[in-house]
């Protein structure tokens, strides 16, 4: 009641963090849905991969549960946030309506490069990374395609325009079109580091070098050509990605040393599994405290988010005493007992619409040296992405790469910012796509419901008017939106209100979306038995929880790249801007 009527940024910091995990706890009892109840085809029980599965992360992310094998596996369903009665797609024309290629046009093209000033690109790339680990909904058919009829004055390369339809969820039996559809997650649900290390024991064998542990790597410091040949190949990959992908691995490798130092007996298996969980965990801490404040850097915000690695014991009482309680509250969800609350645990459709955050991207790019910050290429998104993505690592190395990364800004999250390179995307199979007006037509078609109804539905009120829904500086979005909306505020689209919307002081997306985080972030950590009753020593082991504790994006790209120390100089954040080395 506090937040809906007074909105929980404008409490003193104590009492908004008290508000906010109000909030968080009664989400958790009314805001998680089961789609496994829906009819289902039997699928059979996993097969036990020895005794690994118990103090290691499987290729496909079974035996996470130990009493639920399948759950949050690869292969496994989207849940919902709602309940299952508002996960209906509206039928056909209101789908389509409006045109999500107009739309796009009229109020999420980029005109010009909006930044987001208090960030670099690094926080860009670093959500797409995430990204990849937790989620994908496959390969669309490119058979029986939506259908959008274009304006007149569009000069889109095909008439009617075709979007591509998300895959069917092959585990729905025939006949049980009466429920609402469902749609499998073809990464594993878990935060296991599968954009690294696959979600099935083929990419793992296709990465892994079958000696200490390590992850493939040529002399030259990047992975053997035919597997980035292969990464630039799938829908996504580009340059930031492929940084971040690289990054990862040779921190992987060097986690694999550290542990080979200090227990030479182990096998290669040994040294993987272990490497593996300590690189995952220093990931989710990086995402957790660093990466989160950084892209909300409300005071409040950045105080719960240490809050939820930590507790109320703090950064440095955990580090020296380790936990106090196995209370969340009191020592941080890492190591406290795993619960799945209301709902076994999956990734939900609406957590996926509310990370369609595309205008991070910028379109143009400069390239310059860490070591004086002179320029050494410019090049626009489509030269940076797929297989010119690796060229580029080939001609630019990955400290100026990161360098570049550093000392630049993203798009900031607002109407009017979507890249114009991703309106028009040449895929690497040759289809060029609107990105935006495929991300409006996903939201409707995977049962998301609009923006006024999926605010309902977090608890949030509703707004009243177009003149509400956006912000004192832009006025003239409010006669944009009505008139594209018809003057009906019910139909606003998701994704519009979403950039639309003011945003409380310090954030770079709605608190709209943040409501939805305030439920599924924590969520990630508090099923995970490899995050709650297995962060051990006995599991991690002592060294390993030591490296995740002592290290920070800074540290792992100090490690790699001691070239940046100039530039990282007097940055507690590595996702903030960095300091230019002219001289």
């Amino acid at each position: 009641m506090v937040d809906r009527k007074i909105g929980w940024y404008r409490l003193p910091l104590p009492l908004g963090i008290q508000v906010l995990d109000g909030v968080r706890s009664f989400m958790r009892a009314k805001n998680l849905y089961d789609t496994s109840t829906l009819p289902t085809i039997p699928q059979p029980s996993p097969e036990p991969p020895g005794v690994s599965y118990l103090t290691a992360r499987t290729a496909d992310g079974t035996f996470n549960d130990l009493q639920y094998p399948l759950m949050g596996s690869a292969g496994t369903r989207f849940g919902h946030l709602f309940p299952l009665e508002n996960a209906y797609p509206e039928p056909e024309p209101a789908i389509l309506e409006p045109s999500p290629r107009e739309v796009s046009r009229e109020l999420l093209g980029r005109s010009s490069f909006l930044p987001a000033e208090s960030l670099n690109v690094l926080a860009a790339a670093w959500l797409q990374f995430m990204i990849r680990d937790w989620l994908s909904h496959g390969t669309s058919p490119k058979e029986n395609p939506w259908l959008i009829p274009l304006a007149p004055d569009d000069d889109w390369w095909q008439r009617p325009m075709q979007i591509m339809r998300t895959p069917a969820d092959p585990t729905r039996p025939p006949g049980s079109d009466n429920a609402p559809p469902t749609h499998i997650n073809t990464e594993t649900h878990w935060w296991d580091g599968s954009q690294i290390y696959g979600s099935n024991a083929q990419v793992q064998k296709q990465i892994r070098s079958g000696q200490d542990g390590k992850l493939l790597f040529t002399p030259g410091g990047l992975p053997p050509d035919a597997l980035l040949a292969q990464m630039a190949e799938q829908p996504g990959w580009w340059i930031g990605l492929a940084m971040m992908s690289i990054l990862f691995a040779l921190e992987h490798n060097a986690i694999c040393d550290r542990l080979k130092a200090e227990f030479p007996t182990w096998s290669d298996d040994d040294l993987f599994d272990r490497a593996r969980l300590i690189n995952v965990g220093l990931m989710a801490k990086i995402h957790t405290v660093e990466w989160t404040p950084a892209i909300i850097s409300h005071p409040t915000t950045q105080a719960a988010m240490r809050d939820e690695w930590w507790g109320l014991q703090g950064e440095r009482l955990s580090n020296l005493f380790g936990r106090f309680s196995d209370n969340e509250v009191i020592s941080g969800t890492p190591g406290s007992p795993t619960n799945h609350f209301t709902a076994p645990y999956s990734h939900t459709e609406e957590f996926v619409a509310v990370y369609r955050m595309h205008p991070l991207i910028p379109d143009d790019y400069s390239f310059r040296s860490a070591a004086d910050d002179h320029l050494l290429e410019e090049r626009q998104f489509n030269e940076v992405t797929d297989r010119s993505a690796n060229s580029l690592l080939e001609r630019i190395t990955l400290a100026d790469l990161f360098y570049s990364f550093g000392t630049s800004n993203p798009g900031a999250l607002t109407l009017h910012n979507y890249p114009r390179f991703l309106q028009q995307f040449k895929r690497p199979d040759g289809i060029v796509i609107d990105l935006a007006a495929t991300d409006i037509l996903r939201m409707r078609e995977l049962g998301v419901p609009r923006y006024n109804q999926f605010r309902r539905l977090i608890h949030l009120d509703p707004v009243r008017s177009f003149e509400e829904l956006v912000p004192a500086e832009h006025p003239e979005w409010a006669e944009e939106i009505r008139r594209l909306y018809n003057n009906d505020i019910e139909r606003v689209d998701l994704m519009v209100g979403l950039f639309a919307e003011p945003k409380p002081q310090g954030f770079g997306f709605s608190n709209t979306a943040f409501h939805v985080f305030i439920l599924t972030a924590p969520r990630r950590l508090k099923s995970d038995r490899f995050f709650t009753n297995d962060f051990t020593p006995e599991i991690y082991t002592r060294t390993g929880l030591e490296w995740i504790a002592n290290n920070s994006m800074a540290t792992v790209l100090l490690r790699h790249f001691p070239s940046l120390r100039p530039a990282l100089r007097g940055r507690t954040n590595a996702f903030v801007p960095w300091a230019r080395t002219s001289v």
